[in-house]
């Protein structure tokens, strides 16, 4: 109940708060004169985004008669100016403040254009952009690390999985399901926002965002108390391109390849106070597979043996809309409202040889076709208010109401039985997850090296799932095949603190701490009730940094996060995909506490850029997958999410950034962490087992661009990462090879290019294997993932000569605290399973 008022509260302070007086000028200004320009970071040359603008007459140096901020381009107009000489003074955290006299407006004079004005660094401030190396490939933050996906040509015509494939610290399989320092509890975010798509799979929702569409990814390895307790992994936020310039344009991309096609369509408007963007991507995508299998397990008397061979044809179509828009209420003050749209596709059609022994006597001989489908809908609408008090004094309310459908479908059908339509068994499962968030914000600087962020937030999500069985169309109910719901509510209630100072002797220090407090109501079946304590968690963090000589730095840090379930691993419907190795959600997990440390430093030597880090996670009451023989038959598995006890890891990172000439950079990296796994599982007839195994786990990568005369660019990116551990087994090691070449046009407004990926061989397999005293699984699964594809991408439009007058756009919610499914799905599993639990 109290959540409920704390959100209709936020809501209501809505209009109170811009009611706010804003601030305004203190001289009152009439005249027609003008002052734009756009400002510049020194060190690498990247626009420098809401800096405070303050204009001065000359004569009087005491009190600015005028400001603005920056926009996202770095661009600031001063309008309405009357005649007389001015003075400019630039100011933004992390640089030094600058001022300049910009000239005199007279009757003849009415305009003054600033072209790159240049800011310097300064790393006394609050240090919390500290750019370091190749800025156009890395940038090193207090807290996280960026990549710029801006220059990236061989990911034209992919989606988002192209992208993180290639940014440090990640690493993403074929199926593209991503890891953070092997961890796969991590949140994934777009422009700051969740998306309850992501709580069924982030692999699937990643297809949805079109690559050449990224600006910039942020790894977060080590949030600060204002980011919800997310997981042990950390944080991947997605920025994605926008347009903050006066005029209108569209842009068109268009793809077409052996494995699939994509088009895609992105327009904007701005006017003075308003603007506006749309856009719309469509992807296609076809491809085979082939996959064996080998499962033993085992009761007292008998040993049971299943071989299994596959092949299988997947389609998807992946489609993402949204529109947006923001109005500048006054000079300080903001609104924005948005609306995406996401729909995606998957089915499988696929013919499985099931050769089935008992004490190695054959005991039946089945060919089976696999029809499985996997739509999805989601729908996120967002309203924002920033008010921009003073520079870096802000107060923000933000709201979000996100839902999505996550079904599933599958029919077996025996094809070598006599009467295969009445033997034909399906599945049907129907999920919808809703999330309410609001949240409010605020934060103010103490002097010019402290600063202080406080808010509150409150979250009530909503998760339903319906599921039933049919054999020849008709509706049953057994132990094995039963029907079924869940209806989960879960309210959760945060507030956070957050303090961060800065030294003369150029260290940092940000500190903060958040407490969550989480209720849970579940029902299954419409009325057995699921007993999960409501639970209270205290999360602190601590990020410090130092700074030598401008060239080296040193950041050490701690969190402890929160891990909830996901959709995946609660829903309880029982997936029978593959009738020897059963899937099936567990809605009584609790959830999982880590521990996290890092350690790490840096150094931006010339052309060179290098960082180390060392990192160790020690996570409790660890969500795991786990496997066991069936009660009701001993030669099938069960597979589920359980509880298990610790997964631990310690590892390093190393990565680099080489610029050889001022056109050709090169980076690459390497990640080693041994991993250590133990516990207890629940195992035949309840009866708890043993889990325990380690080994290490070892990844790297390495790109080259090089940017040539006439418009033209090549890149070559490679990654290959080794076998993993799984509780209770490993999963093959694979690679991911790609060669990419482009031509912009003269007139700037478009390019053409082609790529390649993993076309040096015909198929690529991964091996996986778990094995325990009672069973054991060996799979191979066969992916024919070469590819090619042409890319045509064109802009039209007219944008004005000045950016329009800036404002700092309202910010959004970020939900962060839920675990996502399917991270680890296709490892444990055999590969040719065709349905996907949701």
């Amino acid at each position: 109940m109290y959540l409920k008022t704390l959100l209709f509260l936020l809501i209501c302070s809505f209009s109170a708060v811009a009611q706010f007086p804003a601030a305004a000028p203190s001289n009152n200004l009439k005249g027609d004169g003008k002052i734009t320009g756009n400002l510049i970071d020194s060190t690498t040359k990247a626009p420098v985004e809401y800096a405070t603008i303050g204009l001065y007459r000359v004569s009087d140096m005491t009190k600015p008669i005028d400001g603005t901020l920056t926009d996202d381009a770095g661009k600031f107009t001063l309008k309405d100016l009357p005649n007389g000489k001015f003075a400019i003074k630039f100011t933004s955290i992390g640089f030094k403040d600058k001022i300049i006299n910009v000239g005199e407006l007279t009757d003849k004079n009415k305009s003054i254009v600033l072209e790159n004005v240049i800011l310097n660094t300064n790393a006394q401030l609050l240090n919390e952009v500290m750019v370091t190396g190749q800025a156009a490939v890395i940038e090193e933050r207090v807290d996280r690390l960026v990549y710029n996906a801006d220059k990236d040509i061989t990911s034209k015509g992919g989606d988002a999985t192209e992208i993180l494939r290639k940014v440090p610290l990640l690493t993403v399989d074929l199926d593209g399901n991503v890891q953070l320092r092997g961890s796969s509890n991590i949140r994934v975010l777009i422009n700051n926002k969740p998306s309850t798509i992501m709580a069924a799979s982030v692999a699937d929702a990643l297809k949805q965002i079109p690559a050449d569409q990224i600006k910039t990814v942020e790894v977060i390895t080590s949030p600060s108390a204002k980011y919800d307790a997310e997981g042990s992994g950390g944080i991947i936020n997605i920025i994605t391109k926008k347009n903050n310039i006066e005029g209108y344009s569209l842009n068109t991309d268009l793809g077409v390849g052996n494995r699939g096609a994509n088009l895609g369509l992105n327009g904007s408007l701005r006017t003075g106070k308003f603007g506006m963007n749309i856009g719309g991507y469509g992807r296609w995508m076809v491809n085979p597979s082939a996959t064996t299998f080998e499962q033993r397990t085992k009761d007292i008397e008998n040993v049971f043996m299943t071989r299994q061979t596959g092949d299988a044809n997947d389609r998807m179509v992946f489609g993402r809309y949204t529109l947006g828009a923001d109005y500048d209420i006054s000079k300080n003050k903001s609104l924005s409202a948005g609306a995406r749209f996401g729909t995606r596709s998957f089915a499988r059609d696929q013919n499985l040889q099931i050769d089935r022994f008992q004490n190695d006597v054959a005991i039946s001989n089945t060919l089976q076709n696999i029809v499985s489908n996997n739509p999805s809908l989601n729908w996120d609408f967002n309203l924002d208010f920033l008010h921009v008090i003073k520079p870096s004094k802000e107060f923000s309310i933000s709201t979000l109401y996100s839902r999505s459908t996550a079904n599933s479908e599958f029919t077996n059908t025996p094809l070598n039985n006599l009467d295969a339509a009445a033997k034909a068994l399906t599945n049907l499962n129907d999920n919808l997850n809703q999330e309410y968030t609001a949240q409010m914000d605020y934060m103010t600087p103490i002097k010019k090296n402290q600063l202080f962020e406080v808010g509150v937030k409150g979250i009530m999500r909503e998760v339903n799932s319906s599921f039933s069985y049919l054999l020849g169309g008709k509706a049953i109910n057994d132990d094995g095949r039963p029907s079924g719901s869940l209806d989960y509510n879960q309210n959760i209630g945060a507030g956070y603190l957050s303090y961060t100072y800065s030294t003369k002797s150029k260290y940092t220090f940000k500190v903060g701490t958040r407490y969550e407090y989480t209720s849970i109501d579940a029902v299954s079946n419409n009325t057995t009730a699921i007993n999960i304590p409501s639970y209270g968690n205290l999360v602190p963090s601590l990020n410090i940094s130092k700074t030598y000589g401008g060239k080296y730095t040193v950041k050490t840090a701690y969190n402890r996060r929160i891990q909830r379930p996901g959709l995946q691993q609660l829903n309880p419907n029982v997936n029978q995909a593959n009738p020897q190795s059963i899937q099936i959600g567990n809605p009584s997990l609790n959830p999982e506490i880590a521990d996290n440390i890092e350690l790490s430093v840096s150094a931006s030597i010339k052309k060179i850029y290098l960082n180390f880090s060392t990192f160790g996670r020690f996570t409790g009451n660890s969500i795991s997958q786990i496997s066991y023989t069936s009660d009701l038959d001993p030669s099938k598995l069960i597979t589920t999410y359980q509880n298990v006890g610790q997964d631990n890891a310690y590892g390093f990172n190393l990565f680099g950034n080489l610029t050889i000439t001022p056109k050709w950079m090169l980076n690459g990296g390497i990640e080693s962490f041994y991993n250590f796994i133990s516990g207890q599982a629940a195992g035949l007839n309840g009866v708890s087992v043993p889990v325990s195994n380690q080994g290490w786990n070892v990844s790297g990568r390495l790109m080259s661009f090089v940017t040539l005369n006439n418009g033209w660019a090549i890149q070559a990116f490679s990654f290959a990462r080794g076998s993993r551990v799984l509780p209770m087994g490993r999963q093959g090691g694979f690679g991911y090879y790609s060669l990419g070449v482009k031509k912009d046009f003269k007139n700037k407004k478009g390019s053409i290019g082609m790529s390649a990926q993993n076309f040096l061989a015909n198929s690529l397999k991964i091996k996986s294997n778990i094995e325990t005293p009672q069973f054991y699984q060996n799979s191979v699964n066969q992916m024919f993932n070469r590819g090619i594809n042409l890319n045509l991408s064109y802009k039209i439009g007219k944008s004005g000569a000045n950016a329009m007058q800036p404002r700092k756009r309202a910010k959004g919610v970020s939900n962060d605290d839920v675990k996502e499914g399917g991270g680890d799905s296709s490892a444990q599993q055999p590969a040719q399973s065709t349905g996907r639990p949701r």
